[in-house]
């Protein structure tokens, strides 16, 4: 009988092995190569920084997200454009978005890279007076938001799209755009757009068009005395555009939301 028991226990102890290997690893993730690209406005572009090509908040999300675990290797392309909103990324023959298609195509030369795009507009949307067709309601967003996805989608099969929802402004900004209390109570309308044109993507083309980062606002409302450019303006001192503390902190919202987007849904 102790014979047997030991020879059942051979027998037992390597098939034991093998089940915990083939068992996943929490928080294992598959390895990937990203070619990711920014749509965005002034904010995105970094115009207000000493070197918007290492210290715009693109060049900062991209840094942090090859410390993170699976990024084999990351590149990124910015295409953010300084007082742009979702009008001028229409899908029209001349618009900025047929631009930077034609930008991504030169960037995006290997489709063994999976191409991100990561997109941020909504500030210049939601402004009184000033950028091109603002003030934009909810559902006027929605539409441009949705017709610069479908788009993307149509062009570029099996890319990834993450919204990143716009970040705080102070209530009095105005520069050569009015925006004031009215366009920061109009920019948290388009919150919830960008929630439900997600879920609806999730119906139509499942893990395909994700939501990223919903932290930087708050961070932004908290912190503007020391993340943002304090600017002087037609109603006082207002804070709209990250400086480079800020821009380092919206790059690390954005990996995040990058990667959790990615790798952890």
């Amino acid at each position: 009988m102790q014979h047997y028991k030991m020879k059942r226990l051979k027998i037992l102890f390597p098939l034991t092995i093998l089940f915990f290997c083939l068992i996943p690893v929490k928080g294992q993730v598959k390895s990937r190569h990203l070619d990711i690209v920014f749509f965005g406005n002034s904010i995105t572009q970094g115009v207000q920084l000493g070197d918007p090509a290492e210290e715009a908040p693109p060049a900062c999300a991209t840094r942090y997200i090859l410390k993170m675990n699976g990024v084999e290797s990351a590149r990124f392309l910015n295409r953010g454009r300084s007082g742009f909103t979702t009008v001028n990324f229409l899908p029209t023959s001349d618009g900025e978005l047929s631009k930077a298609i034609a930008a991504v195509h030169e960037f995006h030369t290997d489709d063994s890279r999976l191409l991100v795009f990561s997109i941020m507009l909504g500030t210049n949307d939601s402004a009184e007076e000033g950028p091109k067709g603002s003030p934009l309601y909810p559902e006027e967003y929605y539409f441009n938001i949705k017709a610069i996805t479908d788009k993307l989608l149509d062009e570029f099969t099996g890319c990834k799209i993450i919204y990143q929802q716009p970040v705080w402004y102070s209530p009095n900004t105005y520069n050569r755009s009015r925006y004031l209390k009215a366009g920061l109570e109009r920019l948290q309308t388009y919150f919830p757009v960008l929630r439900e044109l997600a879920a609806a993507y999730a119906r139509t083309n499942p893990g395909q068009v994700l939501m990223g980062d919903i932290r930087a606002f708050d961070y932004f409302r908290e912190n503007h005395l020391t993340d943002l450019i304090p600017e002087q303006g037609n109603a006082g001192t207002f804070y709209l555009h990250p400086n480079k503390k800020g821009a380092e902190a919206l790059g690390k919202f954005w990996s995040e939301g990058i990667y959790e987007a990615l790798f952890l849904k």
